[in-house]
Parts: C-alpha cells; sequence; structure tokens
C-alpha cells in the first residue's frame, strides 16, 4: 500500500508541475500580446500624417488613414499688398491660431505669380506693439514660409492656389501676354523644389476659376485646360511626386453653362491623367443668387433641385469613385433667406464626417466683396451665423481639435493701402441684352460702405428688382457728391466722368427677376474727409428707391 501510494504521489506530483508550466507559458505568452499591443510600431496613427493621396474617392494620409480637407481660403498673396490681408491690424500667429481654433484643418492659399517678382514689395503689415515682428523686411515667399510654417507647426494644412497671373486681375486662361504658360509652370516648379519635404503642403490648386475661352476636351493646346493640367500637374510631380494635383473645371462643357471654375461634366469623357497614380483632386466653385442669379435658384423647387444640379456638374465624380472633389470656394453674405436655404442645402449635400466632400470655405477675409468673409470688418470677431453651418462638417486631424485662439485686444489698425477684394468669379457667359426700360417705382437701391482707409473705400451697392417682371439688361447711374471715383469694380462695368458714374451690367448678370437682386461692388478713393452716400439712382432711367 505504501509503495502504491509513493507512486500515486509521485504521478500526482508530475501532473502538477507540468500544469504549471503550462499556465507559465500563457501567462507568458498573454503578457507578450498586451506587449506587442502597446508597443509604438502598434500604435494607431493621428489623422492627417505625412504626404496625402487618393484611392478612388478617398483622401489618404501617409499611413493610409482616410482624412477629409476641412479648410478656409485666406487671400492677400495674389493682390498688390503680396501678404495675407489682415496683419495691417492682427498678428499672423494670432489669426492663424484663430482659424485651427474654429476648427478647420487646411487653408487655401491663393498667390499671383506676380509675388515671384523682383518688385513685388509686400505691404500693408502692422509692427507695432511688437506684432509680426519676424515679417520685417521679407519678401512674399519669405512671408508665405512664415505663414505655412508656424500654420504647420499647430496642425494646419496647405493648399497653394495660384489665383491669377498678376495682381490686378483675374484671368480666363492659365497664361497672358505678360505672365506665358511656361512661367507659370516655372512657377509651380520652383514651388514644388522650394517646399520639397514640408509635409505642411498637402496640394497645388493649378490654376483659379478657368472659363472661357478656356475649355475641356476641345484639344486646342492654346484653350485646352484639361490638357494644360495634366502638363503642369505632371511638371509638379516631377519636382515633388508627393503633391495632391487639384484641377478646377471650365464654366462652359457642350453648351452647359456653370460658374467659372465650377463645371467638371466633362472628366466623365475626358480625365485628366498623370504620370503619378493616386495624386489627382477636382476642384469646383459654387455659388448663391447673392453673387449673381442664376435659373435654377429661382425654380420652384428651390432647393430641393440643387443636389442635382451639384451632382451634374461636380458631385457625380465623388459619387461614382471617380476621384476625390474638393469644393474650393463657396461663401455668402447670408443677407436673404435664399442665401441660408442655398448653404443650408450645400452642407447637408457635402456631408459629415470622413466619407463627406472636402471643401475650403471663401473666405476667412471680411473684404470680400461679394460674399464678406468668416471674420467681420473689425478682422477679429467670427461671423457666428455662417460659422454654425460649418462647424458641423468639418473634420479634426490628429485625433482632436484646433488650438484655442488668443483673443487679440489690440485696437483695429485702419488698412495701409487699399486692401483688394477678390471678386468670386461670375458664372455663365450670358449675352449682355438690351436694358428694359422700367415703369416707376419698380427698383430700390442699398449703397453700403464696406471698409474705408485714409486713401480709400470699398462699396458695395445692392439693386433690387421690386417690380412684377424681369429687367433684361441694366444700367444704373448716380452721382458722388464729394469726388469719389471708382477704381475697381466687379459684378459690372463702370464707366465715370467726374461725379458721375454709370455701372452697366456683366455678361453674367443682366437678368434680374422680380424680388431677385445684384450686387456690384468696387474699390475708389475718397477725399479723406466726407464720404456721402449718392442721393439719388436711376435704373434704365427710371428713378429707383433709396433703401
Amino acid at each position: 500500500m505504501m509503495s502504491s501510494g509513493s507512486i500515486s504521489q509521485r504521478h500526482f506530483s508530475s501532473k502538477a508541475k507540468i500544469g504549471f508550466l503550462l499556465a507559465c507559458l500563457a501567462l507568458l505568452l498573454l503578457s507578450l500580446v498586451i506587449s506587442s499591443l502597446s508597443s509604438p510600431a502598434r500604435k494607431v496613427h493621428a489623422a492627417g500624417t505625412g504626404y496625402w493621396h487618393t484611392s478612388g474617392n478617398k483622401i489618404l494620409d501617409s499611413n493610409n488613414q482616410q482624412v477629409r480637407i476641412t479648410g478656409i481660403n485666406w487671400f492677400g498673396f495674389e493682390t498688390s499688398n503680396y501678404v495675407v490681408h489682415g496683419l495691417w491690424s492682427r498678428d499672423y500667429k494670432d489669426m492663424l491660431n484663430q482659424i485651427a481654433g474654429l476648427g478647420y484643418n487646411t487653408i487655401r492659399l491663393p498667390f499671383a505669380s506676380q509675388l515671384f517678382d523682383a518688385g513685388s514689395t509686400p505691404n500693408s503689415i502692422d509692427f507695432s506693439s511688437g506684432k509680426n515682428a519676424d515679417l520685417q523686411g521679407l519678401n512674399g515667399l519669405q512671408l508665405m514660409d512664415k505663414i505655412i510654417n508656424y500654420g504647420g507647426s499647430i496642425g494646419l494644412r496647405f493648399i497653394l492656389d495660384r489665383h491669377r497671373p498678376d495682381s490686378g486681375t483675374q484671368s480666363a486662361l492659365w497664361y497672358t501676354a505678360q505672365y506665358s504658360e511656361a512661367r507659370w509652370i516655372s512657377d509651380w516648379t520652383m514651388l514644388a523644389q522650394h517646399y520639397l519635404g514640408n509635409t505642411a503642403i498637402i496640394g497645388a490648386d493649378l490654376h483659379n476659376e478657368p472659363h472661357a475661352p478656356a475649355c475641356w476636351g476641345c484639344g486646342d493646346v492654346t484653350k485646352d485646360w484639361r490638357l494644360a493640367a495634366q502638363k503642369a500637374g505632371n511638371a509638379v510631380l516631377a519636382v515633388n511626386p508627393n503633391w495632391l494635383i487639384i484641377v478646377e473645371g471650365v464654366d462652359i462643357f457642350n453648351g452647359d453653362g456653370y460658374w467659372w471654375g465650377g463645371n467638371l461634366m466633362g472628366v466623365a469623357q475626358f480625365p485628366v491623367q498623370l504620370n503619378v497614380a493616386n495624386r489627382l483632386v477636382y476642384s469646383a466653385h459654387d455659388y448663391p443668387a447673392d453673387v449673381a442669379s442664376q435659373p435654377w435658384f429661382s425654380a420652384p423647387d428651390f432647393p430641393n433641385n440643387m443636389p442635382g444640379i451639384w451632382d451634374s456638374h461636380w458631385g457625380y465624380i465623388q459619387r461614382q469613385n471617380i476621384a476625390p472633389v474638393l469644393l474650393g470656394e463657396f461663401g455668402t453674405t447670408l443677407a436673404t433667406a435664399q442665401d441660408t436655404q442655398w448653404l443650408s442645402a450645400l452642407t447637408s449635400y457635402l456631408g459629415t464626417g470622413v466619407n463627406g466632400i472636402s471643401w475650403t470655405y471663401w473666405t476667412l477675409n471680411p473684404n470680400s466683396g461679394d460674399t464678406g468673409g468668416i471674420l467681420k470688418d473689425d478682422w477679429v470677431t467670427v461671423n457666428q451665423n455662417k460659422q454654425a453651418f460649418l462647424t458641423p462638417i468639418e473634420f479634426a486631424l490628429n485625433g482632436g481639435g484646433g488650438v484655442t485662439p488668443t483673443p487679440n485686444t489690440t485696437p483695429v489698425n485702419t488698412p495701409i493701402t487699399t486692401p483688394i477684394s477678390t471678386p468670386t468669379a461670375p458664372p455663365t457667359a450670358t449675352p449682355i441684352t438690351t436694358p428694359t426700360p422700367l415703369p416707376g417705382g419698380t427698383c430700390s437701391v442699398h449703397y453700403t460702405v464696406t471698409n474705408q482707409w485714409p486713401t480709400g473705400f470699398g462699396a458695395t451697392i445692392t439693386i433690387k428688382n421690386t417690380g412684377t417682371t424681369s429687367i433684361n439688361g441694366w444700367s444704373l447711374k448716380f452721382t458722388f457728391a464729394a469726388g469719389q471715383t471708382i477704381t475697381q469694380l466687379w459684378d459690372g462695368v463702370v464707366s465715370q466722368s467726374a461725379g458721375a458714374v454709370t455701372v452697366t451690367n456683366a455678361s453674367y448678370n443682366g437678368t434680374i427677376a422680380p424680388n431677385a437682386t445684384v450686387q456690384p461692388g468696387f474699390n475708389g478713393t475718397w477725399n479723406a474727409s466726407s464720404n456721402p452716400a449718392p442721393t439719388a439712382y436711376t435704373l434704365n432711367g427710371s428713378a429707383c428707391t433709396i433703401v
């Protein structure tokens, strides 16, 4: 018995030891698994890391995580100030902090080729009270470096937008007599080389708002924007194969007219073909009736008709998984109920979350004559009515929100030089029609000075058709009483003799439907003492009510 018992006890001890060893092995394996899951190699990377690329209709970061561009335009480098606007009253870091704090992840940064010319001297920067101290003495490209480097350090990304060739006007084609196609391409390859390795810049918007005579797919190399975009895009990618190449549309394709740069219907038949795969993003611009009247705004099913309009002109590219779409410009004054309906419908169409359509809102600047900005005229206060539409469709990078902005308590200074507004592109090239004579009392005019500085001012004229029939072609006349002179006008054509001014419709806004408005805007000079509004207006020879 004892022997048997001893043998049984020995067998039991061996089994216990084996069980113990198996338990230890299991614990060891479990600890290895836990360790591997928590090791740096297995961490989840922050969204937006590195350069970005595409896959179908998605934009992915360098770790193949899906991201979405939700940003804002900040213009000025494309004007004769040769620097972003607003620095006449605020520090650039303060403004970038505010942009990030509002939840935008990207800035579309317009520039003109003239920025890089010798003699294009940046101006209108306030250096008092320690503001912008590190910007003194820098040229335009060096100022751009400062904006991008600090913005990148707080998590912002940038799209460079060749907005126009010279600092005065936009151009239909990507070249002019003064700035050739070769110069356009060389500017882009210079920038691609200059910013090589700087992952704060994610893309190149090759040319802003091409329009007639520009075409898409016509085969004429002097006018075919699609061929030019391929040529420039491939030149950029040969220097920096990591940039997104952003290609806007035209205005007319197969007789269908739309906003400048907003018509991408030709992509279905004539897609852009780049030498580097997964780098192409198509971009459209879209605006409401307060920029220019369009037939779809007066349709009986507005705003329910708008998703179909957007889908047919540019949204189908995203929906059909052809490529990502960036709505590079859209904006509104929100001055009417119709504007609000339009913006509500559009933000709903763009969608929320990572699968929504990418966008950059026009604009941060309050001195955009067509739309105003996210900032009010003091360049500090946020227009919360506009921001409320955008916040729900923003996409945060790096797993969190933006930087909390530091309030600017410095008094706003008067601009040093004329802050030139960048007017939004007009739409369809509708022929100018003969003005319709108006019966008395069928128009109203509201005149607003939007900005003023020692040598000049900006203003908007809102013309409303208060009658019951459409106005087909219009000519507004008024007289300045204090020697004011219009130096730049958009959304119309101006002539002036002494104080007498005539503003006639542009090719795209000649028709004013009943209860609809047009809003020509301008920059001008005044005597720095008195700047009264005109006291009488006639439209097509009939007196208008002043409101």
